[in-house]
């Protein structure tokens, strides 16, 4: 959408905002170098980079309130589970919305008069227009160009190609719980540093959020990144059969899992309004059934 209005063929943004969790693949950071460079400041579009902080560390900081992400759990019992996934809201919502006040001239708090809003673009394609929302404050309204054009996941691809931004990267924390298994082995494969860095994170979150469990809120089971319930570095990341998948359903329960989405992580990215986050947990953040 920053490259189509920089072109003129969609009307031009006031502002593009990156809402940053501190925590995304390298290269998703120098794309965002090149975009600025070489697509919005040459337009006159202002790329604001917005945050709440960085949600690994603040998920292994004991005196740091977090929000939760979506880890999969394993109770006690051998029952799976799942977190609240809180993280998309503070991490990226918050941080959007706050800078959109600051804009209009009203920071938090202060009361927006109703005429006063600002027309928010959100990048979802064709292929997913079921996640095309409304948003939930007056002051901004949520609109989708793409949809508008009729345009697919492919569309965007070939139109990105023409620019010579066919690598582009999908934006996500490098340790998402929602990654596919496609997006697991090309961390691994390609960027041995920051899979170092996935693998110790899941070992480290395995007894849940470091302020949970400073408070006494113990997780009442094990909590992992990979949907399989198993260390991240020991995970059926590559490819899975018939057979191993199958040998998986007791530790997924009723949990509905495509596996074509778990093997290529065609689903894989986030944004504000269009993360994977459809999967509901079923128990809260200390690993009580709710």
């Amino acid at each position: 959408m920053l490259a189509l209005s920089a072109q003129g063929i969609l009307p031009k943004v006031d502002y593009a905002i990156f809402a940053d969790t501190g925590w995304e693949p390298r290269a998703v950071y120098q794309h965002l170098d090149r975009l600025e460079r070489d697509i919005a400041t040459p337009a006159g579009i202002p790329i604001l980079r917005v945050s709440a902080g960085n949600i690994r560390n603040d998920a292994l900081d004991p005196d740091h309130r977090f929000a939760s992400m979506p880890l999969y759990i394993l109770n006690q019992d051998g029952r799976p589970g799942m977190t609240r996934r809180q993280c998309t809201g503070e991490y990226k919502i918050k941080p959007i919305k706050k800078a959109v006040r600051k804009l209009l001239g009203y920071p938090y708090r202060a009361r927006i008069p109703k005429d006063i809003f600002v027309e928010q673009w959100v990048g979802i394609s064709t292929d997913e227009f079921h996640r095309a929302k409304d948003s939930d404050v007056k002051y901004m309204r949520n609109r989708h160009p793409l949809i508008d054009m009729n345009w697919s996941r492919g569309d965007c691809v070939k139109y990105l190609t023409s620019l010579g931004l066919a690598d582009t990267p999908k934006s996500s924390c490098l340790g998402c719980p929602f990654h596919g298994n496609a997006q697991w082995r090309h961390i691994r494969d390609t960027s041995p540093e920051e899979w170092t860095d996935v693998v110790a994170f899941d070992a480290a979150i395995r007894q849940g959020n470091a302020r949970a469990n400073a408070t006494g809120n113990r997780l009442l089971g094990q909590a992992f990144l990979h949907r399989s319930r198993v260390p991240l570095d020991q995970a059926p990341i590559d490819h899975v059969t018939a057979a191993e998948w199958a040998a998986l359903q007791p530790q997924l329960g009723e949990e509905q899992v495509d596996v074509a989405e778990l093997e290529q992580g065609v689903s894989d990215g986030c944004s504000p309004w269009a993360c994977r986050g459809g999967v509901e947990p079923v128990q809260d953040d200390f690993g009580l059934a709710s």
